[in-house]
């Protein structure tokens, strides 16, 4: 069966999925065409179902009710996640009555960030571009993911807030729930299930040749050192990114938990595929 496969330019996705598209891990069931596009692009992509496999922001779950929730392929973070960062330490209230940059609406980041500290004014722009904005004034705070979490220092700026550490505490431990791989349900439980062995066999095979695996992926490491990138895919490519299990499965039901009791999120019934 011929699919669509959508990951994103990010280096810890390269590496999940350096067998699968090397070829090096195959399966009789699939052949696999993959886009790449942003985060926050394929969030808005998968509201309109496109692409039969695709990364999403697990955010994003609750306005793509035609996709399950595969059970590998997840980005946690293991007491770390985003940060926020300033040119200059803010209180709270501070930070609220700025202008912060963010990601996309529909990033987990985004919705973390709302639970941490209430609503606030913000303008989306490109993860990218946040640092640059952040350093030249052009808003007061800047919602960093991906590797611009390691590397903010550098770009001149400081952190102010860490909504990792803070859900940490929240939930006394649950990874934080980030990023996640979709199905279309329309494809069959079946389906979905064999894809998943195939996603978890190629992360797999990654960790396995870790050094080819980087090769890989320094392809999307934006001009950063080899160094912080591998850093960077230790932090998100870990035993729940082979398989969630029951805490990753709890970490993203607590999320949406939360959200709708402050009704960030619409009402929606959550598709997970089965273990």
């Amino acid at each position: 069966m011929e699919i669509s496969v959508g990951h994103t330019p990010d280096s810890d996705d390269a590496f999940m999925f350096y067998g699968m598209f090397t070829g090096k891990v195959t399966s009789s069931d699939f052949t696999v065409n993959h886009v790449i596009e942003d985060i926050e692009k394929l969030n808005r992509k998968a509201t309109n179902p496109e692409l039969d496999v695709t990364a999403v922001s697990v955010h994003a779950c609750a306005y793509i009710p035609g996709y399950t929730i595969l059970r590998s392929g997840g980005s946690f973070g293991i007491g770390y996640g985003p940060i926020v960062t300033a040119k200059k330490q803010m209180t709270v209230d501070e930070i609220k009555k700025g202008k912060i940059a963010i990601p996309g609406k529909m990033t987990s980041a985004f919705l973390l960030l709302q639970l941490m500290i209430g609503k606030f004014d913000y303008i989306e722009m490109n993860f990218s571009d946040i640092p640059e904005a952040v350093r030249n004034g052009k808003v007061d705070a800047g919602l960093v993911i991906h590797e611009t979490q390691l590397s903010y220092e550098q770009e001149g700026n400081i952190k102010i807030l860490d909504v990792g550490n803070w859900w940490d505490k929240e939930t006394n431990g649950l990874p934080v729930p980030l990023g996640i791989n979709v199905m279309k349900t329309s494809l069959g439980m079946d389906k979905i299930h064999k894809f998943d062995q195939y996603l978890q066999a190629s992360i797999e095979y990654g960790l396995k040749h870790l050094d080819d695996a980087m090769d890989y992926a320094m392809q999307y490491s934006r001009g950063k050192p080899r160094n912080l990138i591998e850093k960077f895919v230790k932090m998100y490519v870990n035993e729940i990114t082979v398989n969630m299990g029951d805490r990753g499965e709890e970490s993203i039901r607590r999320v949406f938990e939360m959200a709708k009791q402050k009704n960030l999120v619409p009402e929606f019934t959550l598709s997970i595929a089965i273990k």
